[in-house]
């Protein structure tokens, strides 16, 4: 599975473990966690669409993966596993080339 192309439901999944880790993560910083938690708005929206999110022909990315990463890498320090999981689901969406 690691090289192929993950399904809209193995992204589902994986989104609700990474909510699952959210919730159970002490003292996140609330802009931090408000700001994580549109994101994953966002990508349970564009899952909901199908992947539809980005214009045809743009070659821009459907999900912020820069907005996921800058995140990971704020919860290093404090959030080791917060960031692990954030840092698998970014490889995740990119492999789904969302």
């Amino acid at each position: 599975m690691e090289n192929q192309k993950p399904t809209s439901n193995h992204l589902q999944q994986s989104l609700s473990q990474l909510h699952a880790v959210l919730v159970r993560t002490p003292r996140v910083d609330e802009s931090a966690k408000r700001l994580l938690r549109e994101v994953l708005s966002d990508i349970e929206r564009l899952l909901s669409n199908g992947g539809a999110a980005r214009p045809a022909g743009s070659g821009a990315p459907a999900v912020p993966l820069s907005r996921l990463e800058t995140l990971a890498v704020g919860f290093e320090a404090e959030h080791p596993s917060l960031a692990a999981s954030l840092r698998e689901f970014i490889d995740l969406l990119a492999r789904a080339g969302l």
